[in-house]
Formats: C-alpha cells, structure tokens, sequence
C-alpha cells in the first residue's frame, strides 16, 4: 500500500495526458509485439517479454526519475559529459560492440542486446539545456552558435558514425533547443541554409547503406535498389488496411513476411494493417495529446533549464513520430528510426519512459516561465 501511495503521490497534480498516453501506446506496442511473433497457435520470439520488461523497468524509473530534483543533474555535468562519450564508445569495443543492420550501434549483453544513443539522447538534452542557460547572451552572435555546435559536436559525430537516423534525432534537438533558447531568427535561418548547402559533403561519407537509403528515397521508383523494397511492402500494408483493418494477427504483409523490420521500423505499418485508419488515428491521437500536454509544461515552467529539458524532449518525440510515420509511407528516407513506445526495443522504451520521467517531474513544479 505504502508503495501504491508513492505512486499516487507522484502523479498527483500533474497532466494525466502525460502518462496516460504512454500506457495507452505502450498497451498498443504490447499487443502489436504480440501480433507480430504470433504464428501457427505460438509465439515465435521473445519480443513480447522483452517488450513487457522494457515496460514494467521504464514505469519504475518514471517513479524514480519523477521524484529527484532535475536541477541536481546540473551540479553534475561534466561527469554526466564525459560519461554519455564513454558510453558511446562502448560499440567499438572488442566482444561488447555489435553491427545490426549496417549500423555498429549496439551493445551485446547475451540474452539481448542495448543501444547507448538511446540513453544518451535524455543525457544529451540535460547538458544541452544546462549549457543554453550558461551561455543565452553569447547566442546572438555567430560565435555563440558556433560554440553552442561544438559543444555538442562529440556526440553527433560519434553517433552520425553508428548510425544516421539517431544522429539526425540528435541534430533536431539541437536545432529545436537552440532556436527556443533565444538564436536571432536571421542567424538561425543562415545555419539552416548552411547545413543545406553541406547536406551533399556529408553524403560523400556516409556507409554503403545509408547511401542506398537516400538513393532509394531519391528513385522511389527503382526496385533495384534493396531500400524501395521495404518501403513498397509497407505501402502495399497500409493501402490494404482500409477504414477498420483486417483484423488483428490477420494482416498478410506481416503474415507472409513480406514486410521487414515489422515489429520496429514498420510497426505502423501493420498497425494500419490489422488495425485500418481507425488504429493508426488513434495511435496519432495519443501522440498529439501527449505532445500538447508537454507543450503545456513548458509554458508553465518556472525555470530556463527545466523548460529547455522539457523543449529538448518535445523535439525529440516529434521528430522521431513525423519520421518513422513518413517513412512507411515513403515522403521520408528509411533511416531506422523507431516508433516512440510503440516500436520494439527494451532500450527505446527506457529512454522514452526516462523522459517521460523528466517532464512529470518539472510539470510538478512549474508554475511560471521565467526565461
């Protein structure tokens, strides 16, 4: 009962669309881990219990992180600075580190496997949002932004080495913290435009097969490349679902295996499937719910870097919502990044829940925006 009261304590006050909506898309990823391992009367993976792990741990640390005080991981920084490198470079160690899918970005722990970036996205936007505070009178001039992207340039690039599409989470946080923290509308707009100019440099050092995937994007057309292969299936998926869907464990694009990659990457895909426009409105619905109820906390946010935490977290749901969806509907390059609580992926569930954490925590105490 005592531990019922805890919890209970930790909610109270605070917007039930912020962790409402998680369960509610945590519910709809359990079920569709079930779905997608279910064949022939049995489950065919261990997807569910790791799924359903993944959950019960990311609760527990949503409890946690909601009750430590978020500016005590200010007084820390250069540790938590040093330690999220470290942990990065944990892949390229002999025997840990592991290549899936022509990404090496993953730790191997025998009975399953761990991805650090995901960790050091929530670590990333508290150092961010910490050095924002330190230095918002230097982002009005160029140097200030310049070394605002150095600061954080460690991290992209380690990760932008791993893999791409958790390199381009990072840079929109980046992007979306530094324009809410104060950067002059016109010098924001000049960095944009220069990173549009050094898109085609940064292509020119990209892996084989994160090439083929802007190719594919590209040529949408050619079936040769072996990226469009994935996109067609999950076009060919959510087409066939109509207004209500076949019916769950009843989609043929899963069934057949037609669709890869379709308990993460094209999870939404046979969402729409089994579950028609009616399942993937809902699951855009709770999104949307959960984003404006974050967007509620920041304006009532009673300090910069608790603002900036939150703003940081915003950025990178949605970016990650808008491109995974778009992705599977090929108005997006395939980049292999996951669904926010819905994908498969223990350490994708812990750092969504660890934000999740993060935001009940400063909607606790926020009252006025004082920036």
């Amino acid at each position: 009962m005592k531990i019922l009261g805890y919890i209970s304590k930790t909610f109270r006050g605070v917007d039930k669309r912020l962790y409402l909506m998680p369960l509610l898309l945590a519910g709809i990823s359990i079920m569709m881990m079930v779905s997608t391992s279910y064949e022939d009367g049995a489950f065919t993976d261990h997807t569910v219990l790791i799924q359903s792990a993944a959950y019960v741990l990311g609760f527990i640390l949503v409890v946690i992180i909601a009750n430590i005080s978020y500016t005590a991981f200010a007084d820390i920084e250069e540790w938590l600075y040093i330690g999220s490198l470290v942990f990065l470079l944990l892949v390229y160690v002999p025997g840990l580190g592991l290549e899936l899918n022509g990404a090496r970005s993953w730790i191997n722990l025998g009975f399953t496997t761990f991805q650090p970036s995901e960790i050091v996205k929530i670590t990333f936007v508290l150092l961010f949002a910490k050095y924002l505070v330190n230095h918002k009178e230097e982002l009005r001039y160029l140097t200030g932004v310049l070394k605002a992207l150095l600061y954080c340039a460690p991290f992209i690039a380690i990760v932008l080495k791993e893999d791409l599409g958790s390199a381009l989470v990072f840079m929109a946080m980046w992007l979306i913290m530094i324009f809410y923290a104060g950067i002059r509308g016109s010098l924001f707009a000049k960095g944009l435009a220069v990173v549009a100019l050094l898109v085609p440099v940064g292509y020119n050092f990209m892996a084989a097969h994160q090439k083929e995937r802007i190719n594919a994007f590209l040529h949408p057309d050619n079936l040769s490349i072996g990226a469009n292969y994935q996109v067609w299936q999950s076009k060919v998926a959510i087409g066939s679902g109509g207004f209500f869907g076949k019916g769950l464990f009843h989609g043929t694009q899963k069934g057949l295996k037609f669709l890869p990659v379709r308990n993460s990457d094209f999870v939404f895909s046979v969402i729409i499937e089994e579950l028609g426009f009616i399942g993937g409105a809902i699951v855009i619905t709770a999104y949307s719910f959960f984003i404006y109820a974050a967007m509620k906390v920041v304006k009532q946010c009673s300090d910069a870097y608790g603002s900036l935490i939150v703003i940081g977290f915003i950025a990178m749901f949605t970016f990650q919502i808008f491109e995974n969806i778009a992705m599977t509907m090929g108005i997006m390059p395939v980049t292999g990044i996951t669904l926010p609580f819905v994908s498969y992926g223990g350490s994708s569930v812990l750092a969504n829940m660890m934000a999740v954490g993060f935001i009940i925590n400063i909607a606790a105490h926020s009252k006025v925006v004082q920036f």
